[in-house]
C-alpha cells in the first residue's frame, strides 16, 4: 500500500492549524491526538490498534512506576513489561517473517509463521489487514515503539516526571508530524511543552520555512533523483555497465538523504508551528571526514537513542577496549536490524560498526591529518558502498552490483549509461551541492548584505516553491516515502 501522508497534510493541515491556533493547551492536545490518529489511519487504518495498545501499556506502566515509587522491585517489573511489550511488538510484526523464513531455509521445508495462524484467529475480533502467509508491517512501528520506550526507561531512571494524563501521553505518542518517519522524539525532549506550550506567528513563520524546505527536498530532489535509481535497480546487474551502476547508486545516495532529511525538516517545521521544539535529525552528513562523524550527523535521534539505551547500559567505553569494541558491534548489529529484517540490513549495520571500530583504534587519527578533501571522499565512498547493501534485496544482488561497479561485466559505458548521465547530470550536481553547507552559507552571506530585501523576498520564494511542489505532487506517479517502511 502507498502511504499518502502528503495528501493528508495538504487537505487537513490548514483546518487542523486554524483549530489548533485558536484553542487552549488542553484542547490543543485533543486536536493533536485526533489529528495524529487520523493521520496514521489515513495510511494504516487497521494497525492503529497496535499503536494504541503500545500507548496504553506504556502509560499504565508509567503510572504504576509512579505509584510504587519507593518499591524498586515493582518499578523494575513495570519497566520490564513495557520493554518486553514493545520489543515483542517489533519481534512479531517486523521480525517473525524473517525468523521463520530462515528456519524454513535451514530445515529445507516451509515452516509457517505461527503468528499468521494467530492473526487469522484474531481476524474475527480485530479488523487487521492480513496476508495468508505473512504478517504485514505496520508503518512507522520502529519509530513509535522506540519513542514510547524512551518514556518508561527515562521514568524508571528518574530523568523525567510521570505524565498523569492519558490524553497528553497519547497525544505525545501519536503526534502526526513525526509519528511514522521520525525524528525519534523522546519524552524528555517535549516534557515541558506537552502540557504548557505557546503558539505565535513567529514560531509559525519559522515552522513554515522548515516545512517548505523539507517539502522541496522531498518532492523536487528526492523524487526526481530517486526515479533514476528505481529504473536502474530493476535492470539485470549482470549486464549493466560500470557507469550505469555508479549513476544508480549515487542517485540512491542522494534520494535517501533528501527523502529522509526532507521529511525530518517537515516534521520539525510542523512541530514548531504547534509549539514544540523537535530535535534536528540531520547535519549535512555527506561532508563528514570520517564514518564516525557521518553517524553523528545522520539520523541523529536514532544514534542518540541507541547510545542512551543500549551502548551506555552495556558499559559504553568504561570497561576497557575489548568490551568497548564488542559494545559497538552489538549496537551496530541492532542498528542494522532496526532498519529492516534481512541479512543485508544486518551486514549493513556490522559493516559500519567494523569501520567505526577501525577508526576508533587508529585510523581516525590518520584521517585527521589528511587533507579534508581526501577524508571526505574516503567517507563518502564508504557510505555509498554501504547503501548498496542497504537497498539491494539479497546479499547475492549486492555482490553482483558491487561487481558491476568495478567492471565485472566488462563494459565501462554504453549508450544507455551515457543517455542516463546526460539526462540526469544536472540533477546529480544539484543534489551534490544541496547536500553540502554551500546553500546555507550563500543564504547567510546574502542575508548579511541585503537582510531587508531577503526578508521581503522569502515569503514570495516560499510561496513559489510550495506551488511548484504542489504541481509536482498533483502530476506525480512516483512519490515514495522511504522510511515509512521502518
Amino acid at each position: 500500500m502507498v502511504f499518502s501522508g502528503l495528501t493528508f497534510l495538504y487537505f487537513f493541515l490548514p483546518v487542523v492549524m486554524i483549530l489548533y491556533f485558536f484553542s487552549g493547551t488542553k484542547v490543543r492536545n485533543v486536536i493533536l491526538l485526533i489529528s495524529g490518529l487520523l493521520f496514521y489511519a489515513w495510511g494504516e487504518p487497521f494497525y492503529i490498534v497496535i499503536m494504541l495498545i503500545s500507548t496504553l501499556i506504556d502509560y499504565t506502566a508509567g503510572r504504576l512506576m509512579d505509584k510504587f515509587d519507593d518499591d524498586d522491585k515493582k518499578r523494575k517489573i513495570c519497566l520490564l513489561v513495557s520493554v518486553i511489550m514493545n520489543v515483542g511488538l517489533l519481534s512479531v510484526f517486523k521480525y517473525s517473517n524473517f525468523i521463520f523464513d530462515n528456519i524454513s531455509a535451514l530445515v529445507g521445508q516451509t515452516v509457517t509463521n505461527p503468528f499468521v495462524s494467530v492473526n487469522k484467529w484474531l481476524n474475527g475480533i480485530f479488523p487487521f489487514e492480513l496476508n495468508e502467509k505473512r504478517i504485514d508491517l505496520p508503518i512507522g512501528i520502529s519509530f513509535f515503539t522506540f519513542q514510547s520506550m524512551s518514556y518508561t526507561i527515562d521514568l524508571y531512571l528518574r530523568k523525567i516526571k510521570v505524565q498523569k494524563s492519558f490524553l497528553s501521553f497519547a497525544a505525545y505518542i501519536s503526534m502526526f508530524p513525526q509519528i511514522v518517519a521520525g525524528p525519534i522524539v523522546r519524552y524528555e525532549d517535549v516534557a515541558a511543552e506537552i502540557d504548557n506550550r505557546s503558539v505565535n506567528m513567529s514560531k509559525i513563520s519559522i515552522g513554515i520555512a522548515y516545512f517548505i524546505k523539507g517539502l522541496a527536498k522531498k518532492v523536487l530532489l528526492a523524487n526526481n533523483i530517486g526515479a533514476v535509481w528505481t529504473e536502474i535497480k530493476a535492470l539485470d546487474y549482470g549486464e549493466i555497465s560500470v557507469l550505469t551502476a555508479w549513476i544508480g547508486i549515487l542517485a540512491f545516495t542522494f534520494q535517501i538523504y533528501f527523502d529522509f532529511s526532507g521529511y525530518s525538516d517537515m516534521a520539525v517545521g510542523l512541530g514548531k508551528m504547534m509549539g514544540f521544539n523537535f530535535p534536528q535529525n540531520f547535519d549535512h552528513p555527506y561532508i563528514s571526514k570520517s564514518v564516525s562523524e557521518f553517524w553523528r550527523r545522520w539520523h541523529i535521534t536514532l544514534g542518540s537513542w541507541f547510545r542512551s539505551y543500549v551502548y551506555i547500559p552495556l558499559g559504553g567505553n568504561r570497561r576497557g577496549m575489548k568490551r568497548t569494541l564488542l559494545n559497538l558491534l552489538i549496537v551496530w548489529a541492532l542498528t542494522g536490524l532496526w532498519h529492516g529484517a534481512s541479512w543485508n540490513f544486518m551486514l549493513w549495520g556490522l559493516y559500519f560498526g567494523i569501520i567505526i571500530i577501525i577508526e576508533r583504534v587508529g585510523l581516525g587519527k590518520l584521517l585527521e591529518k589528511l587533507p579534508s578533501a581526501v577524508s571526505t571522499i574516503y567517507t563518502f565512498l564508504l557510505v555509498v558502498f554501504g547503501w548498496v547493501l542497504f537497498d539491494t534485496d539479497t546479499l547475492g544482488d549486492a555482490l553482483m552490483f558491487f561487481k558491476a561497479m568495478f567492471g565485472g561485466t566488462g563494459v565501462f559505458a554504453d549508450s544507455y549509461s551515457l543517455y542516463m548521465l546526460a539526462s540526469n547530470i544536472v540533477m546529480l550536481v544539484i543534489c551534490a551541492i544541496g547536500s553540502t553547507t554551500l546553500p546555507d552559507r550563500l543564504y547567510s552571506r546574502l542575508n548579511r548584505k541585503s537582510g531587508a530585501a531577503v526578508s521581503y523576498a522569502m515569503p514570495v520564494i516560499q510561496a513559489a516553491v510550495l506551488l511548484i511542489c504542489t504541481a509536482f505532487l498533483t502530476d506525480a506517479t512516483y512519490n515514495p516515502f522511504m522510511y515509512f517502511r521502518f
